[in-house]
């Protein structure tokens, strides 16, 4: 049997000039690894694939490999599809009718966050919902000149990337035609 697909979460990257990184390199790198059926979705780092080797560190060795031909090292997010899926699942907001409102900050690692400064930061309208996994967020006039945006990773106190909700239900599209 192959191995279950994978999927990585790339963060600032596409941003700038200084972080440019093509998604056919990315694919090209991942194979690289060893990686098999790498694909990648829009140009923001996001990538399904399957590790036949199950590598608990493989996100250190994909931030190496880009480390290596790029020069940036952005923050990398490996994650099983059962764990993305359970994500999508816990989504308060997944009734929002426009899923570019949600935003879904994938924690790196559960942290001690400051719920009383998340609740500092939202505008009126704005929410969020915070679990060991992901940070939800609820932004009816969109992520731009959000407070609660902006200032959600600090209050986490842990590395995130985010992503929005049709983003994140599209990645999770990709890695369950893998297992077809």
């Amino acid at each position: 049997m192959s191995a279950e697909p994978r999927i990585l979460f790339l963060r600032g990257v596409n941003v700038g000039t200084s972080r440019k990184l093509p998604m056919a390199d990315l694919r090209a790198l991942l194979a690289g690894l060893g990686l098999t059926g790498v694909t990648t979705h829009i140009q923001s780092g996001n990538a399904v694939f399957r590790d036949p080797q199950r590598r608990a560190d493989l996100a250190g060795r994909v931030l190496d490999a880009i480390g290596a031909a790029f020069p940036f090292r952005p923050e990398a997010l490996v994650l099983d599809l059962p764990a993305l899926e359970g994500v999508l699942a816990a989504n308060p907001y997944a009734t929002i009718e426009d899923p570019s409102r949600v935003q879904i900050g994938f924690l790196a690692a559960g942290g001690a966050a400051d719920t009383e400064r998340l609740a500092a930061l939202a505008a009126p309208g704005e929410g969020w919902h915070l679990t060991e996994a992901a940070l939800y967020l609820h932004l009816p006039w969109g992520s731009g000149r959000s407070k609660l945006a902006a200032g959600a990773e600090k209050a986490v106190r842990t590395p995130m990337t985010m992503r929005n909700r049709r983003v994140a239900e599209a990645v999770a599209a990709l890695a369950r035609e893998m297992t077809c």
